[in-house]
């Protein structure tokens, strides 16, 4: 099935949908550490990541690679904005 080619999906199937969960995880960066490093970690530690400041976060549904996000504050809470959502081919067919 070509990627700009959406099936149809009737209503009814599609409002069966609606209460599946789905695990919406937002990635802010990654780093690799030592067991050592991570063992002598505490309260006030820094973990440096390997994003910059300001870039857009990574959301994932379940495990899958969907949208590009910024962190914004909403409400005296952190929330994220979405700000591209990945076309197909980047999701690797998840969610397609």
């Amino acid at each position: 099935m070509a990627d700009d080619v959406i099936p149809k999906i009737d209503e009814e199937s599609f409002q069966l949908l609606h209460d599946v969960p789905l695990r919406v995880t937002v990635e802010l960066g990654q780093t690799r550490m030592l067991i050592q490093d991570l063992l002598e970690l505490g309260q006030g530690s820094v973990i440096d990541l390997e994003r910059l400041a300001g870039e857009p976060v990574d959301v994932l549904v379940n495990g899958h690679p969907i949208a590009l996000g910024e962190i914004v504050v909403f409400n005296d809470r952190y929330a994220v904005r979405i700000v591209s959502i990945n076309t197909p081919t980047e999701r690797g067919g998840a969610l397609a």
